[in-house]
């Protein structure tokens, strides 16, 4: 079970398919992700899909590290198009639980693979190199300020609920995506 980690990286853009750029600090919001992040504002490449699976997209930076040594790539954490780095967790654990980034409220909905859209935007092969290390896609339940730095920590369910975490039918339904 996860004990905790740290965000060390926020990146965002307000629009699909343009770079990404790093600020030090955002705004989580209930129920659409990122602050001024794409997702947030309705559009991004994968708008369509279920709101809970889009919001917020999290990958833990010795990840990408590996990606670029495999991928032979200069690869940074905003070139993976993912919102939040961290460290020191375990993020593929967090895919159907809920855990707190700073005092914000998140669930994991599912692991985030790799894409060919994200091939054609960096020009490097990265999908083999990420298939396992491509992050998790989590949910906002309580929105809270964030910081680099902040602690991402797991929460027991009972914890969660009392932060506001929806439960019993109402509780989200991760999705498994190996």
């Amino acid at each position: 079970m996860p004990v905790g980690g740290v965000l060390t990286e926020i990146w965002l853009t307000g629009v699909a398919a343009a770079p990404m750029r790093r600020v030090g600090s955002a705004r989580l919001l209930a129920g659409a992700g990122l602050e001024g992040d794409r997702y947030a504002l309705g559009g991004g490449t994968w708008a369509a899909y279920p709101d809970l699976e889009k919001q917020l997209t999290l990958i833990d930076a010795d990840d990408v590290a590996a990606v670029a040594a495999e991928a032979g790539v200069p690869l940074t954490p905003g070139d993976t198009r993912r919102n939040l780095v961290t460290a020191g967790i375990d993020l593929p654990a967090l895919v159907g639980r809920w855990f707190a980034v700073g005092d914000a409220l998140l669930f994991g909905m599912k692991r985030c693979p790799p894409c060919t859209h994200l091939e054609r935007l960096t020009g490097a092969r990265l999908v083999k190199a990420m298939v396992h290390r491509g992050g998790i896609n989590a949910a906002v339940f309580a929105g809270a300020p964030i910081a680099e730095g902040a602690p991402i920590r797991a929460l027991s369910e009972e914890e969660a609920a009392r932060r506001g975490a929806p439960s019993g039918a109402d509780r989200p339904v991760p999705r498994i995506v190996d």
